[in-house]
C-alpha cells in the first residue's frame, strides 16, 4: 500500500488599493522655517499577499505626478515642471517592493524601488497595519499606514534658491505618510 499525500497551495491574494479611501502625502521644509505638506491624488496599485498575512506581500504602486496637490496652483504647476517632476517627460512615480520585514504586532519594514524623475532608489518605509473589516456590500479591506523619508536631491530633484539669510527655500528631506485602504479581488 502507498500512501499519496496532496499539498493544497492557497492562491495568493491580490489587494487593490481603494483611491477614494487614501492619502499619499508628502511635508518638506520652506524656507527653512516651516513645512509645506502635499498629497498626490490619483494613485493605483495592488498588493499581492498570503491572505491577510502580508510579511511576504509585493506592492505594485504608480502615482500620476501631475496629481500633486499642495493646495497651491503656482506652486503645484512649479512642482509639475522641469525644475522638480517635469511630468511631461516623467509622468508616474513608481513603487515596487523587494521585500517586508515583519516586525510583529501588525508593524512591517517595507523595502522596495521608488522611481521619481527617472531616477530609481531602493526605500524603506514603516508600515503599521491598522486592521480588517467586512464592507456593508460583503467585500474584504485591509488599512495601513506608513511613514518614512527620502532626499529630494538622491532622485535628481535639485532646484533651489539660496536664502540672504543662509539656508536655502526649498528643504531636501522630504517626509512621507501615507494611508490606504485596501479591497480584496474577488
Amino acid at each position: 500500500m502507498s500512501a499519496t499525500t496532496l499539498t493544497t497551495v492557497a492562491a495568493p491574494t491580490t489587494w487593490q488599493l481603494d483611491s477614494s479611501h487614501m492619502d499619499v502625502g508628502f511635508a518638506v521644509r520652506h524656507l527653512m522655517i516651516s513645512t509645506v505638506k502635499g498629497r498626490f491624488t490619483k494613485v493605483t496599485g495592488t498588493v499581492t499577499s498570503d491572505g491577510e498575512d502580508f510579511s511576504s506581500a509585493e506592492v505594485d504602486v504608480t502615482i500620476d505626478a501631475s496629481s500633486i496637490d499642495t493646495r497651491e496652483p503656482r506652486r503645484d504647476d512649479h512642482l509639475r515642471s522641469a525644475d522638480f517632476l517635469d511630468v511631461e517627460q516623467f509622468p508616474t512615480l513608481t513603487f515596487k517592493s523587494r521585500r517586508v520585514q515583519p516586525r510583529g504586532d501588525g508593524a512591517y519594514a517595507l523595502a522596495g524601488d521608488l522611481t521619481i524623475h527617472g531616477v530609481t532608489r531602493e526605500v524603506t518605509l514603516d508600515v503599521v497595519t491598522e486592521g480588517f473589516a467586512r464592507d456593508p456590500w460583503g467585500g474584504e479591506r485591509a488599512g495601513f499606514s506608513a511613514t518614512g523619508h527620502i532626499k529630494r536631491s538622491e532622485f535628481g530633484l535639485t532646484w533651489n534658491a539660496a536664502l540672504e539669510t543662509g539656508g536655502v527655500l526649498v528643504g531636501d528631506d522630504v517626509k512621507l505618510h501615507i494611508d490606504v485602504e485596501l479591497t480584496k479581488a474577488k
